[in-house]
């Protein structure tokens, strides 16, 4: 790659930052639950408001791609993103702060959807798996930064809300950076116009299994951030504020791991590596499932969040590739399927109810990597 590409691939990387903004609405929550004294469900309308832009959103904007580019469309979900910043610090109650979180997630939809095509403006078919895997390890730096930054806004400031002004002057950075880069634009004959043709897109058996892989993806990975403090309090009898630490494990692996897979991505066969990252999650899972010791449950999530790190973005890259004159449609789809990290854990409860422990939670998540293990079986050869 010469200084020229490095030159265009850096402030599109740099939005991969902007795109971890949503995780922060995790750590989010908790404050807001307790500056206005929220109940559970009240407080969790907050992740809800950012997830189910997801489903609503991720198809139309794959429409706008086609009509004012991939570039401009990014540059709006900044706009978005910046907005939902600034209403916080304006006026602070719990609607503000749905409505700022709505808008996150609206900004999030649209940034995740074009984002990830417009890398293919810029490097080559070849290396496109590999920078969408590099794209990944700057989103989870910015995910696992979130809650160090508003700890650090609440000791220095005295308010956890001052963590607000600084992404909302990362995002305008952001925002100015990609603004005065000349991208190159993506050829013609992006012909998918309608909803119609591009839910048709479905009716390719490639594009289908693996929109479903990103739907069980996500679940996996929404799974094991859910079910974790919940197997460690149950078989350990931790605390929930020691438990915590073993969904920063998983992050923590999870950045690990997909900055390793970038670098073995740019050199080796997707496909292999795909098949070889499941086969170790499932591995891990299957320990996982009957550890009872907390060193080893904490062995099994870390090695599940480092195998996992880079599924996504191979699933995501073998979808642009598959269909490449219509992947504005394509990534509206793949995008919408992270819904997935809404639907999943439905049957994980339903299945811990009806085992009566976090066993049941853990196979239905082991549901999901079978199915994953399937279409690595299928792909191994393709890519």
């Amino acid at each position: 790659m010469n200084r020229h590409q490095i030159q265009l691939l850096l402030p599109i990387l740099f939005g991969f930052f902007i795109m971890g903004f949503c995780d922060v609405v995790g750590i989010s929550s908790s404050y807001v639950k307790q500056d206005f004294g929220l109940t559970e469900t009240e407080a969790n309308f907050l992740p809800s408001m950012v997830f189910i832009w997801f489903f609503a959103f991720s198809v139309p904007t794959g429409l706008l791609m086609n009509k004012i580019g991939r570039k401009n469309t990014v540059l709006v979900s900044m706009l978005f993103t910046f907005l939902a910043m600034l209403l916080p610090l304006i006026q602070y109650n719990y609607t503000i702060c749905l409505t700022a979180f709505a808008l996150l997630g609206i900004g999030n939809t649209i940034l995740q959807v074009s984002l990830n095509p417009l890398l293919s403006n810029v490097v080559s078919e070849e290396k496109l798996t590999s920078s969408l895997t590099a794209g990944q390890f700057v989103k989870a730096i910015s995910s696992f930064c979130g809650p160090i930054i508003a700890a650090c806004a609440t000791a220095w400031f005295g308010n956890w809300q001052y963590m607000f002004p600084l992404f909302a002057a990362i995002t305008l950075i952001s925002t100015v950076w990609l603004l005065l880069t000349a991208v190159p634009r993506e050829q013609a004959g992006q012909n998918v116009s309608s909803f119609k043709d591009c839910f048709g897109l479905l009716g390719n058996k490639t594009v289908l299994w693996l929109f479903l892989g990103i739907v069980f993806v996500v679940g996996v990975d929404v799974g094991m951030n859910t079910v974790t403090p919940k197997i460690l309090m149950e078989r350990c009898g931790m605390a929930l504020s020691e438990a915590g630490y073993g969904t920063s494990l998983y992050f923590a692996f999870r950045t690990a791991g997909a900055f390793i897979g970038a670098i073995i991505l740019a050199r080796y066969a997707s496909g292999k590596f795909f098949l070889y990252s499941i086969f170790t999650a499932l591995a891990a899972l299957i320990v996982l499932l009957f550890a009872q010791e907390k060193w080893l449950i904490w062995g099994g999530v870390s090695v599940i969040g480092f195998a996992c790190a880079n599924v996504f973005s191979i699933l995501f890259s073998f979808a642009l590739q598959t269909v490449p004159e219509k992947a504005n449609g394509v990534s509206g789809l793949m995008i919408m399927g992270v819904a997935g990290g809404a639907i999943i854990p439905v049957f994980m409860g339903l299945a811990t109810e009806a085992v009566g422990s976090q066993t049941g939670a853990t196979l239905i998540i082991g549901l999901c990597m079978v199915y994953l293990l399937f279409c690595a079986l299928a792909f191994r050869k393709k890519h």
